[in-house]
């Protein structure tokens, strides 16, 4: 096995290495490789790794649209309620408070004013 420092990249041959990939053991430059999860691996490397866990990650079911529907369920059960109660608050003002009696007096007492 050769030292590093006599190896070219893989990518660019005038160029020396200065990494060697631990996924595909190819001796790389500075501009080839990259920090990923503290290891410095290739960008093709990279490629696949990220390739490979979307994959895994978009196979396995997650909870969130059940956590989405929820939420939305959660919301218009809170919306119903409030307005609910403010038509069981507005059906218990007696109807004295709003007759027409109310209003003449204060429009009267409003013109008395003027």
């Amino acid at each position: 096995m050769t030292s590093v420092a006599l190896q070219r990249c893989w990518n660019h041959h005038t160029r020396e290495a200065i990494a060697r990939c631990p996924e595909c053991s190819r001796s790389y430059c500075r501009e080839c490789v990259v920090e990923h999860e503290d290891r410095i691996i290739c960008s093709g490397c990279l490629a696949k790794l990220t390739a490979e866990k979307e994959k895994t990650s978009s196979t396995t079911w997650t909870f969130r649209p059940l956590l989405r529907f929820c939420a939305t369920l959660m919301g218009i059960l809170v919306a119903w309620l409030l307005y609910f109660s403010l038509g069981r608050v507005l059906l218990s003002v007696p109807d004295e408070w709003h007759a027409d009696a109310i209003w003449e007096k204060a429009m009267s007492s409003f013109d008395e004013f003027q």
